[in-house]
């Protein structure tokens, strides 16, 4: 009996619960679909970095699938037609599937199990609880963090799943080779894709520099190498178990005791699955203009505004640097995005979607929920009970780049812009 195995935001071996759920088949097939590209804003297709880390973590998954003895086939057609062409030739019983949050995720789902003659199963997520587990300790979900924190207070997440024993792949496939990347990372972030280089981060930040301990005093650092964690690339496609994650957390507490730093970084961990289970629920709110709010932002729409924002050419030197860091390395650390996001909808008035579509573009990890659910904070139209956040930008440079190294490094002064806001409009309602 053959099935396959649709990989989407779980890129590894390792840890992978819905993998394991097919492993007791006669053959496994595993396939990957590039994500749907999406036009928004005249934004379309991945960034350079962003799309480097993408192609190398699917090289470092088909090399963890290699030496297993399995393969893995990526398509650039939608998966409904692929997966179904597919079934229909190598007369698969069943195809396996991981959940993930997002509006067009979910009908790609919708598609696939429309056109099978076979079951889909929808296997639980890269997320420290399982939907069970979350539904029980809420009756509804909470529309802001504080309420959803303390309801999971006293529940400890899932362990990771053991490394599964793989059935060899069926005869006769064929697809297009991975191409290699076009880019190579940027010297000031090399962060390369796949399990085996989010595991050595892993070890090296939180148990050989033990950088995890200060992590409560270091994260809101804008620059270097070991103030935050730097794990969400990993996290994002799945390439790092988040399960995997806690359990060294875990470890680390035992070993060198509990404090204010590991706490916060738990709460982190929780703030990454608020997001994960609230976009599951807001799904096509999760682009709308009001959010899940119940009122309208008004805004304009100025692209000359727009363009300048996303090449770091505004009046706000910090937002410059923080953009060029962006677009170079794929990254830009938590409190540059508050900063970034802020300026463009409380400085620019700009519709904060647009920017939310710039960071995916961009972002090395991406995660729809998180992404578009932090932008909703940053705008008021999201689970931010006081309405949104309004970042000071001069007392934010005074604070986090007081002689200005930050800045001159990522280049971030330039001429004063004049203001053009020529046929600006309202963005219509969504």
């Amino acid at each position: 009996m053959t099935e396959i195995y649709w990989f989407r935001s779980d890129l590894r071996v390792e840890n992978n619960p819905g993998l394991n759920a097919h492993c007791s088949a006669k053959s496994l097939l595993c396939v990957f679909f590039w994500p749907r590209q999406v036009p928004w804003c005249n934004l379309t297709g991945m960034g350079g970095q962003r799309e480097r880390f993408l192609l190398e973590s699917l090289h470092a998954l088909n090399t963890q699938l290699a030496e297993r003895g399995q393969q893995l086939h990526v398509f650039r057609e939608a998966p409904a037609a692929g997966l179904s062409a597919l079934v229909d030739r190598h007369k698969v019983k069943a195809v396996g599937v991981a959940r993930t949050p997002g509006f067009y995720e979910r009908r790609d789902v919708e598609e696939v199990a429309a056109r099978l003659q076979v079951p889909l199963v929808v296997h639980e997520g890269n997320t420290l609880f399982s939907a069970e587990t979350v539904h029980a300790a809420n009756s509804a979900l909470p529309k802001q963090f504080t309420p959803f924190r303390r309801s999971m207070a006293l529940i400890e997440p899932a362990l990771p799943v053991g490394e599964p024993r793989l059935p060899p792949p069926p005869s006769g496939v064929t697809s297009a080779p991975v191409p290699q990347a076009k880019v190579r990372p940027d010297p000031s972030f090399v962060a390369r894709g796949g399990a085996k280089a989010g595991n050595n981060r892993l070890r090296a930040w939180m148990h050989r520099e033990q950088a995890l301990a200060s992590y409560g005093e270091t994260r809101n650092q804008l620059d270097g190498l070991f103030y935050s964690s730097f794990l969400s690339p990993w996290l994002a496609n799945g390439s790092l178990s988040v399960r995997r994650l806690h359990w060294e957390l875990r470890q680390f507490e035992m070993q060198h005791g509990r404090n204010a730093s590991t706490e916060h970084f738990y709460s982190e961990l929780l703030w990454r699955e608020f997001f994960h289970w609230r976009a599951l629920t807001d799904d096509v709110a999760l682009y709308r203009a009001r959010g899940i709010s119940a009122k309208r932002k008004l805004c304009t729409f100025d692209p000359r505004s727009f363009a300048r924002w996303c090449a770091g050419a505004t009046n706000y030197p910090l937002v410059n640097a923080l953009m060029h860091q962006l677009v170079a390395t794929g990254w830009m650390s938590n409190r540059g995005r508050q900063i970034a996001a802020s300026c463009l909808v409380n400085e620019m008035n700009m519709d904060w979607r647009f920017g939310a579509a710039f960071f995916e573009q961009h972002l090395l990890d991406h995660d729809v929920a998180s992404n578009y659910g932090n932008w909703q904070y940053i705008a008021g139209v999201g689970t931010d009970p006081r309405g949104g956040r309004h970042f000071n930008i001069a007392k934010q440079a005074g604070q986090f780049d007081p002689d200005g190294d930050f800045v001159r490094r990522w280049q971030g002064d330039c001429p004063e812009q004049p203001e053009h806001i020529v046929d600006a409009a309202d963005w219509p309602i969504g």
